[in-house]
């Protein structure tokens, strides 16, 4: 639209006064910036700032690739895990940062990392040797601190290195307790598939279904009392003073854990209302019976909405014991996700309560398609579209602008290239100079016993022939009894032929005889 073609009056000046304002604003915000980032006035700066050019000019220039700043203590690799500076992170760790700098806290990078969630920061760590066991002034490992910020996505990556989920803080806190004591529903699924206990109990005999019932956190809490032995040892434990999750939830005034309570144990001393058959779909869907649910709704029989008397349709009891084929049904017949019932869940919070994750994803809709878009390092959109989960594209990181975020993935990608053509020229002067390579070995390894599998192979088949060639010389000689036994079955049967007529003109002879004497 042209200026000229716009109405002259008060109104449209002042909306081209705040938009010209506005775009100058962000065009001198850009301009303060980038004049920031070249202006450092310490390596932590730069670091915080995502800068890995300058960062390097620094280095080059004498700056300490292991000082601590004088506020914090914190040395440029901690600086790059805490702010998910991913670029700075790595060409920190490939010019030798010490991994095992801990602050006056006793926090390592690792920790740091864990605190922000920066997945990708913690990979790079793990990949270059840090220790993710390494325990801070309290005696709490990244998993610790990241299961109470409730990083899961981080406390996977954690655990998968080998970090035992079951170690203890000095106050014989787990991660699974912190996870309780913060209200962290999926880093406690996690946990307890990895091996955690929902009845540890920590120094003043409290388990997690006693921190998460004195916060408040009801679907924690609930999750709990799902995954325990018995429902009445987790709401009857008791911690070092007395105390069950119930008078710990009326001390700290939770109204809703205590009700929660009071409707568990009701169901429990009543339990010949736990199956109420006066809701025979809700039943069907509860025990995963789809034939039977079918046949319920599409007969009219009941709607596929209705409620029972708590409040849940079929959907909310599927979701509950991770009926995936009646949740798919339902969801395709048109059911409602978002009814709650009167513990205030939705279908989607019954399956996280149990921990059915896949009931959760199917109920809460697909994630992100994930591109199978090729790779097309000659357009430089590509390094706009395509950023690093955790790098300096976190919403806690660096100060920097779109271009410039572009311009590090780009330096990044052709540094892999420079370096996978860098690799593979070495490779082949290596191999000149007569050098085997550990993938040669491997093929070679490869090779060898395919030789002798192929080897073996032959000599079974060999000997498989012989013993086919002998066991048909056998046949052949058995064919060949058989046959002499059958001439000789045959001469057997043409004398009993003769015995048996000679025997009858015996009998006819002395027949006609005593005949004749006996008419005389």
């Amino acid at each position: 639209m042209h200026l000229t073609n716009l109405p002259c009056n008060r109104s449209t000046i002042f909306v081209l006064i705040r938009l010209t304002s506005s775009f100058l604003g962000a065009r001198i915000a850009c301009v303060l910036i980038s004049s920031k980032k070249t202006n450092f006035y310490s390596i932590h700066d730069a670091v915080r700032a995502g800068n890995v050019e300058e960062l390097a000019q620094m280095v080059r220039n004498g700056e300490n690739i292991n000082e601590a700043d004088s506020e914090h203590k914190f040395t440029p690799l901690h600086w790059a895990a805490l702010s998910g500076s991913l670029e700075c992170l790595h060409w920190l760790l490939w010019h030798g940062a010490d991994t095992t700098d801990v602050t006056p806290r006793g926090w390592t990078a690792a920790h740091l990392a864990a605190i922000r969630g920066q997945d990708a920061c913690v990979q790079a760590l793990l990949v270059n040797g840090a220790n993710l066991s390494a325990k801070d002034d309290r005696g709490c490992t990244p998993a610790h601190i990241a299961s109470a910020h409730g990083h899961s996505y981080t406390l996977q990556t954690i655990l998968r290195s080998g970090v035992d989920a079951n170690t203890p803080d000095k106050n014989n806190w787990k991660p699974v307790h912190y996870a309780a004591f913060h209200g962290r529903l999926g880093c406690l699924q996690f946990l307890l598939k990895w091996g955690a206990s929902v009845d540890d109990v920590e120094n003043n005999g409290n388990t997690p279904a006693h921190l998460a019932a004195m916060e408040g956190h009801l679907h924690c809490f609930k999750f709990l009392v799902s995954q325990g032995a018995y429902i009445t040892y987790t709401l009857g434990a008791r911690n070092d003073q007395g105390e069950t999750p119930k008078d710990l939830a009326q001390r700290f005034y939770k109204s809703s854990i205590t009700q929660y309570i009071e409707a568990v144990e009701y169901e429990r001393d009543h339990p010949q209302e736990q199956e109420n058959l006066a809701f025979p779909a809700h039943v069907a869907a509860f025990r995963g019976d789809l034939d039977t649910l079918q046949k319920l709704i599409e007969c009219g029989v009941i709607n596929f909405n209705e409620r029972d008397d708590k409040g849940s349709t079929p959907l909310h009891k599927a979701a509950g014991q991770g009926h995936l084929n009646c949740l798919q049904w339902l969801i395709e017949m048109g059911a409602d996700c978002n009814i709650v019932n009167d513990a205030g869940e939705t279908a989607k919070d019954t399956a996280k309560r149990f921990a059915q994750l896949a009931a959760v994803k199917l109920l809460g809709g697909r994630s992100q398609e994930e591109s199978d878009e090729e790779i097309q390092t000659d357009d430089p959109s590509f390094f706009e579209k395509h950023g690093v989960e955790g790098s300096t594209d976190g919403p806690n990181g660096p100060n920097m602008c779109l271009g410039e975020k572009k311009e590090g993935r780009m330096r990044a990608f052709k540094k892999i290239e420079d370096l996978e053509r860098l690799l593979e020229i070495a490779k082949s002067n290596y191999r000149q100079m007569g050098g085997i390579l550990e993938e040669d070995r491997k093929k070679r390894r490869e090779t060898t016993e395919a030789e002798r599998t192929i080897q073996e192979l032959q000599a079974q088949l060999e000997y498989e022939r012989l013993h086919r060639e002998r066991l048909e010389c056998k046949v052949d000689e058995y064919m060949e009894e058989i046959g002499k036994l059958n001439k000789s079955l045959d001469r057997y049967r043409t004398e009993q032929v003769r015995c048996s007529f000679y025997l009858f003109l015996v009998n006819a002879k002395y027949l006609n005889y005593y005949g004749t004497i006996f008419s005389s």
